[in-house]
């Protein structure tokens, strides 16, 4: 608390993992066989901080000097009567989202990605669906009705296929909190009306098997959903890592004082057993540079759960949160070697749909094989922002998203690579090599990174060295004991 919220004291270091009884059974050896790729491709949709803010007003103070622009209330110190820059109708680069961009993105993809008629197979929304709003203009029943809205919008404009969702920091009243079972008695369950909230939502929309529901909403609204398919999807409340959430601050230098880390790892250890792959999404990043998580359940996350269970059963993580286009590589042995050897899998961070701050609105589908489940593409589109103030003298047209790059075309022209292998941990390994290599390279990731927008800052210097140990970094730790700090976000 000292480090982290009054910067008094150095941050402590993480604590040494006693993982005696932690696993159930070894890793096998030899692993098991592969799964062979089937060749038939999947669509499925990455959706990430919509944050819909529902008292976004038109007109009002989009540069503003008071918190969270484009409000009646806000104003700009230079001119506090009569708004210097006044809020386009789809949003802006200080704001949070307006429903108009919202519909707007959503009405987008099905004509965009060429699933109006069959539909996504999926989607992975990895949360965030609320305003970044101070605490005190927070309440239960704003968390209750845009949750509501948004995941009914969901079902409406994606088409039938399921939604995985994931709560996010700005999910719960008040942001960034979720107080852990272990304290026990009212303040174990005082977020408990969440839980069951979204659970109840998620099962209204059939998202949700009758097996899930139960768990989801007596721990945290985290959930497993084992698919016909032979695919597990498992869902964490990264709450009960992130760096902001209060409760994290009791007993911390315990790595699982919440359990969150003992289901996820019953979970992967259940699907070893029946031979399915599993994704894993959360909100918070595990890792990237170190600033937004815990070390020590991060740490328990990346060398037990993921050094464990990869590559055989985990085929890819995703996160959000940070609202830019980032994407972190496992190692085992505690990434003491990093290599295309020891690469084991690959976290993908999505895009935000919201721009603020200074960031273009943006979405991304995978091609992913039916039968491994691995990515062997992703298409991001993104939308300027800088156009929306151009859109306000007419009601024809609404915000533009372009296609912005394809994975496998803009990293993989150097790298010897099959047309249709994954792009796993390997693969993107092999894609940091490059950069070093190449560090023109870095600069494409750098304008990806906040999906092209024209207040996107230049990466040179020490920054690429950083960004290329950022995509290094797995856990909180590995980041900040590796990594130079200072140059993980392009906001």
């Amino acid at each position: 608390l000292c480090s982290e919220f009054l910067g008094l004291c150095s941050a402590p270091t993480a604590t040494t993992l006693n993982l005696t009884g932690w696993f159930a059974k070894p890793k096998p050896n030899p692993l098991p066989p592969p799964k062979q790729p089937s060749g038939q491709l999947l669509k499925v949709l990455h959706l990430s901080d919509l944050h819909i803010d529902p008292r976004y007003a038109n007109g009002a103070e989009a540069n503003c000097t008071s918190g969270l622009c484009c409000r009646e209330n806000a104003y700009n110190s230079h001119s506090p009567q009569t708004p210097l820059f006044p809020a386009p109708r789809y949003g802006s680069f200080h704001c949070d989202a307006p429903y108009s961009l919202i519909t707007s993105v959503l009405e987008a993809i099905p004509a965009l990605t060429g699933t109006e008629s069959t539909g996504l197979d999926f989607t992975i929304f990895t949360g965030d669906m609320l305003a970044h709003d101070p605490d005190n203009q927070q309440s239960r029943a704003l968390n209750e009705y845009s949750e509501v809205v948004l995941y009914d919008l969901f079902k409406r404009m994606l088409g039938p296929g399921p939604t995985y969702a994931t709560l996010g920091n700005h999910d719960t009243c008040l942001p960034d909190q979720a107080s852990p079972l272990s304290l026990g008695g009212n303040l174990s369950q005082q977020f408990s009306w969440l839980y069951d909230h979204v659970t109840s939502l998620w099962e209204i929309e059939g998202w949700l098997p009758e097996a899930s529901v139960e768990f989801s909403r007596a721990h945290y609204a985290a959930y497993m959903v084992k698919r016909a398919d032979g695919l597990r999807a498992i869902s964490l409340d990264t709450n009960l890592w992130y760096r902001s959430n209060y409760f994290n601050y009791i007993n911390s230098s315990e790595p699982d004082v919440s359990g969150i880390l003992r289901f996820l790892t019953d979970e992967l250890q259940d699907a070893e057993d029946a031979g399915d792959r599993v994704w894993i999404i959360g909100h918070v990043v595990s890792g990237w540079d170190g600033t937004n998580s815990m070390p020590n359940p991060t740490d328990l996350f990346d060398i037990p759960s993921v050094d464990r269970f990869s590559p055989h059963v985990i085929a890819n993580i995703f996160w959000g949160h940070t609202h830019e286009d980032q994407l972190s590589i496992f190692y085992s042995n505690n990434c003491t070697n990093m290599s295309a050897e020891t690469a084991q899998a690959v976290s993908w961070m999505g895009p935000s749909v919201t721009p603020l701050t200074n960031l273009n609105s943006g979405f991304r589908v995978y091609e992913v094989d039916s039968a491994t489940f691995e990515v062997i593409d992703a298409y991001t589109w993104k939308s300027y922002v800088s156009d929306y103030p151009a859109l306000d003298s007419q009601t024809e047209f609404g915000p533009t998203f372009e296609f912005e790059y394809s994975t496998r075309e803009a990293y993989g022209g150097n790298i010897t690579w099959g047309a249709t292998d994954p792009l796993n941990a390997t693969w993107w390994h092999l894609v940091t090599e490059q950069m070093e290599a190449n560090p023109t390279l870095v600069e494409t990731f750098n304008s990806y990174q906040g999906k092209g927008s024209i207040l996107t800052a230049p990466c040179t210097g020490e920054c690429i060295p950083a960004r290329i140990c950022y995509m290094r970094s797995g856990s909180a730790s590995i980041a900040k004991q590796n990594c130079i700090s200072g140059y993980g976000s392009v906001q």
